[in-house]
């Protein structure tokens, strides 16, 4: 019988909730914008927190989706036990469906049953559900309502009580939460149901008895003390496990089993030349025994590895060594060190994978396929920078095994740090390598090395903030006016105390504001919110949770805060910002037009001073094209194209209309499309704009680089800035023509004055060297014996570190059984040289590197270098002569 297909499974979960009035919406991208608790969408709810905390009204009531959902980093990290178990997995995708102040556990729970045992006709008497026992510490009773509703479905010894770290979900430290009701399965053989019920095996990491579905009565909200309180609502947020669902109605035994993996598997194992013999996995624990099992493994972590990194890479996060761009990276090069030694691939190797996961997901996750071939270049090249350290770090760790088998089979954390800021080597890759070599890392200890150097380098410190103070209870929205209004009257609806560095801010919200919120790009307002009676400056303005939040240096007095005030922003900067950002459209429309429509935005900064667009794009942008941009653009300005500014448009109208979307981006159900030409530049876009073309002035590009894989960057100015850039250039070429004496032809008089430049060069080269071998022969015949060496100790003269290098080379060749010492002052400052004998050197009486040290104190400096040669700098050329005459003393007693 053929096993069902996971786009036929996925569907009937969103036709079943369809049913049920349920809105089908989209999976939101993986990269959290706008949420300094997350970097990730972890869960299936995280898209619609601000439904939860009341930030947002709902569009629906009920909706229902798939979301992509990542756990690699924090409190839910998966990372360890993927591929070694059947059912954990960094990249998941997580079935939901929800409700927002309308339905709650009667028909969550009665909906989940008729689905599974249904529709998807999974065994009753395989399923278990649980409840929440209540916890003392929160002040909270047991779900009896919940263990109620199960009886009318399944008997009491299906119905197994929970304990709060089970049955009572929160996202985080702080955040809605609340009671959940879990069901499992169990898909053990009957024999072995026989012999031990799977109810003793519910959440006890059994491989077959494990949790397919979570229904989560949203009903509280924790706050930064650890309390509990009411939502205005209760809601009903479930996930279920899109993964192990498919084993459950595939009837295997692992995930990997099913159509979500087995076209991925079988392209790894027929790629690197291998057979995937479906082995159980080890325990996490355990180490693989035989080399089947070694190398199911790794194609299983591979496998899940690369879904974690495309969808990443394709939602907008590259690779990178902070924050986001690090777990992606930690997750690449993990799967990297399996393709290097389990599946013997020397090579780039998971770039190849990427078209295979494309066209599995293109029904369901279009993206990706859109963005294939940037997603593949953004692989392989970190993929070959990983490849040059991978094997050196390897030898490394094979070296440290020796040394620390002696030392209670653990590596150091100093150890484990240097394989990390050395080798590109994340600590939980060390760890998995040193497992495997039964060993373990001192993880203690490299946390302790990775906070020295955070100390020695960090700029800032962790923010302390406390809970919002409500000042004006308010069931409207906040709003933002600033497309229309640069000024407006404001009321304070919540504040709260932010402290950094030893300094207080505080961030207030108010239930209308002018201020633009920082978002795709343009960086937040500035300005005043002020009264009859005070006056706070707003410092930047961001948005968290979809609230827009100022911060400010200090609070009204106490009897204004819940009066009127009036938000004004500050308006030369922001004409500056609305320049920049339409420039910033026009210039990416140039881009596509000129260099190819395969450019898509990576990333950009847009503010007061200037432009920065990041795309896609393989190779640098001629000079030619630059230039082509450049005068496309301001050809747009001088049209003084006017604004075609559309608010509130349907997503699929906006799209008919050719409207850029930016990948990455969370779009709702309605867009804002801001058009200048329909011909030219459609883009949507909630950021500031002027009201025409003719406004921005003039757009001058001053700088084109790489800054990733596939990704260029471009820097530009705008109105009077771009002058003073065109300006400051030309005086630059008014001062090089005055210095050269203001010829007719300028380029001929450098060409020509350069060519002369490196004719005396090469001349002055030949007389250096005639007089390195000149000073050579002078010196050679000045040796001495001393205790049977000969020895030599001058100051010479030379002009450049590598002459005095070339120097004692060439008296070595030239003096048998040398020890020589040679000083010189160079561009003003002092340099020594000490050069030994091979002989000498092996004799072990003397040592070029202990020498040179010694004799550096005299010029206040320090060096070193190899038993035969080295060197040393200082900064007191006066104490040459000192050096030099020390060092027939010191070469005396050692030799003697």
């Amino acid at each position: 019988m053929s096993r069902p297909t996971a786009a036929h499974i996925r569907q009937q979960f969103l036709d079943f909730f369809a049913s049920k009035g349920h809105h089908i919406v989209p999976s939101a991208p993986l990269v959290v914008k706008d949420d300094p608790t997350l970097l990730f969408i972890n869960s299936g709810m995280a898209p619609f927190k601000d439904y939860f905390l009341g930030n947002k009204p709902a569009p629906y009531k009920r909706l229902v989706d798939t979301q992509k959902c990542l756990r690699v980093s924090g409190k839910h990290n998966d990372l360890e036990e993927v591929g070694y178990d059947t059912y954990h997995h960094t990249l998941f995708e997580m079935l939901g469906n929800w409700s927002f102040g309308d339905y709650f556990k009667k028909e969550a729970i009665a909906w989940a049953w008729e689905l599974l045992t249904e529709v998807y006709k999974l065994p009753k008497d395989r399923l278990y559900v649980t409840y929440f026992e209540g916890d003392q510490g929160d002040n909270l009773t047991a779900d009896t309502e919940t263990q109620d509703l199960w009886r009318q479905y399944t008997t009491d010894d299906r119905i197994l009580p929970g304990n709060k770290k089970d049955n009572f979900w929160e996202m985080g430290d702080t955040g809605p939460c609340g009671p959940c009701t879990e069901i499992h399965i169990d898909l053990r053989s009957e024999e072995e149901v026989a012999q031990k019920p799977g109810r003793e095996l519910i959440n006890a990491d059994h491989p077959q008895v494990v949790e397919i579905w979570n229904n989560v009565f949203m009903e509280f909200q924790r706050l930064a003390d650890k309390s509990l309180i009411k939502l205005p609502q209760q809601h009903v947020d479930t996930g279920m496990g899109f993964e192990r669902l498919m084993m459950a109605v595939s009837g295997v035994k692992s995930n990997y089993d099913t159509d979500v993996f087995q076209p991925l598997i079988q392209f790894i194992a027929q790629e690197a030349g291998v057979e995937y013999h479906g082995t159980s996995p080890a325990t996490v624990n355990d180490q693989p025994a035989t080399e089947d099992e070694r190398t199911d493994i790794a194609i299983r972590v591979i496998a899940d590895h690369i879904r974690a990194i495309s969808f990443t890479i394709s939602d907008g996060q590259l690779p990178s060594n902070v924050k986001a761009g690090y777990v992606i990276r930690r997750i690449l090069r993990r799967a990297v060190r399996y393709a290097f030694s389990s599946l013997a691939q020397k090579q780039p190797f998971l770039y190849k994978i990427v078209p295979v996961l494309a066209d599995q997901m293109a029904g369901i996750f279009p993206e990706l396929k859109q963005q294939q071939q940037f997603v593949q270049r953004v692989i392989e090249e970190e993929e070959i920078a990983f490849l040059k350290t991978l094997e050196t770090g390897l030898r490394r760790i094979d070296a440290l095994e020796e040394t620390f088998k002696s030392q209670d089979n653990t590596i150091d954390g100093k150890a484990a740090f240097e394989l990390s800021d050395t080798f590109g080597f994340p600590l939980d890759l060390t760890a998995l390598i040193a497992r495997e070599k039964g060993l373990t890392v001192d993880e203690e200890g490299f946390k302790k090395e990775l906070e020295a150097q955070k100390a020695r380098s960090r700029n800032a410190q962790e923010a302390e903030q406390s809970d919002w103070t409500i000042v004006n209870a308010d069931d409207e929205q906040p709003t933002f006016v600033g497309y229309d209004l640069e000024e407006a009257p404001a009321r304070i609806l919540r504040y709260r105390k932010l402290t950094q560095k030893g300094k207080t801010e505080y961030q207030v919200v108010l239930d209308q504001t002018p201020f633009y919120a920082e978002s795709g790009g343009q960086i937040g307002d500035t300005g005043y919110i002020e009264s009859g009676l005070s006056k706070v400056r707003v410092i930047d303005t961001k948005k968290e949770n979809n609230l827009i939040v100022h911060t400010v240096l200090d609070l009204p007095d106490a009897e204004d805060l819940g009066g009127e005030f009036f938000a004004r922003i500050d308006h030369a900067r922001r004409e500056l910002i609305r320049k920049n950002h339409t420039a910033t459209h026009l210039l990416q429309a140039a881009l596509r037009e000129v260099v190819g429509s395969h450019v898509a935005q990576k990333g950009s900064l847009v503010n007061d001073k200037l432009l920065r667009f990041d795309f896609s794009h393989f190779t640098k942008v001629t000079d030619d094209q630059l230039r082509q941009v450049e005068t496309l653009v301001n050809q747009r300005i001088r049209q003084q194209i006017p604004l075609d500014e559309r608010r509130n448009v349907p997503i699929d109208e906006a799209k008919n209309l050719g409207a850029t979307a930016l990948f990455g981006e969370k779009y709702g159900e309605f867009v804002r499309v801001i058009t200048f030409d329909p011909n030219f530049s459609v883009e949507l876009c909630g950021g500031t704009h002027v009201r025409t073309t003719g406004d921005i002035g003039f757009f001058k590009i001053t700088a084109e680089s790489a800054v990733g894989a596939g990704v260029r960057r471009i820097e530009a100015v705008t109105a009077e800035a771009a002058e003073n850039f065109v300006q400051a250039q030309l005086d630059q070429l008014t001062a090089v023509r005055e210095a050269l004496g203001n010829p007719q032809h300028l380029l001929t008089s450098i060409q020509k004055l350069s060519e002369e430049n490196t004719t005396l060069r090469k001349q002055l080269e030949q007389f250096e060297l005639q007089n390195v071998t000149a000073q050579k022969e002078q010196l050679a015949a000045q040796a001495k014996d001393v205790h049977g060496v000969k020895f030599l100790a001058a100051k010479v003269n030379v002009s450049s570190a590598d002459l005095l290098k070339k120097l004692a080379y060439d008296l070595r060749q030239a003096v048998p059984s040398l020890v020589a010492v040679l000083g010189a002052e160079i561009d003003g400052k002092p340099q020594l040289a000490v050069m030994l004998d091979d002989e000498v050197a092996k004799a072990g009486k003397l040592n070029a590197s202990t020498l040179v040290r010694e004799l550096a104190k005299e010029i206040q400096g320090g060096g070193g270098g190899q038993p035969f040669f080295a060197t040393a700098g200082g900064k007191n050329a006066a104490g040459l002569d000192a050096a030099i005459a020390k060092a027939e003393e010191s070469v005396s007693k050692s030799l003697a």
